[in-house]
């Protein structure tokens, strides 16, 4: 059980079943057994158009930055593409919107021009979170986010995640193998 404006961590060994665990929670992959409530629905027997209406309030911030990112994209397209799949902005208001989110994630708003090979990896996992906050979810399951990245960077991901908490209520599951990550950020584990 997860509250709102609440992390959860989800602690456990390498290959204990975390990240599958938390993909079925999203429905990423199939479940053929258990329950998941979202907001009061059932997340695994929703059809698929009420699954997708959901998604928009559940998001999900992967482990390897660089690998969650499409290299052929520009950085604007990569945070403005869940806006414009859920029909929340176009044209100018979406490319305000995908600058007000870089710089809300310490990036500046030029950022959006560039493609991602270009930033380093924390840089990469800044345009993640950006991605994953851009159609204000009531919980983001961020999967390892720091484990792929160097001791500072963690820091400044971990306090980003916490900042952006506390601005926007957001719930985060976060998953690590990581027990002082856990400690800093989790109210419960």
């Amino acid at each position: 059980s997860l509250g709102r404006g609440c992390t959860l961590g989800l602690v456990g060994e390498s290959g204990c079943g975390k990240t599958t665990l938390a993909r079925a929670i999203l429905r990423l992959v199939p479940s053929h057994a258990g329950k998941v409530l979202f907001e009061g629905q059932s997340v695994l027997d929703l059809p698929r158009r009420s699954l997708r209406q959901l998604r928009r309030r559940m998001q999900i911030i992967f482990q390897d930055p660089g690998g969650s990112l499409n290299s052929r994209m520009r950085v604007g397209t990569i945070v403005g593409e869940p806006l414009l799949v859920h029909g929340m902005a176009r044209g100018e208001p979406l490319r305000r919107r995908v600058e007000q989110l870089l710089e809300l994630c310490g990036l500046e708003p030029d950022a959006a021009s560039r493609y991602p090979h270009a930033f380093s990896g924390g840089q990469k996992q800044r345009i993640a979170i950006a991605r994953a906050i851009s159609t204000e979810p009531s919980l983001v399951v961020c999967d390892e986010p720091t484990s792929a990245l160097d001791v500072s960077v963690q820091a400044s991901i971990i306090n980003l995640l916490a900042s952006l908490q506390e601005k926007t209520g957001v719930s985060y599951l976060f998953i690590t193998h990581d027990l002082a990550v856990a400690r800093h950020l989790c109210d419960e584990v």
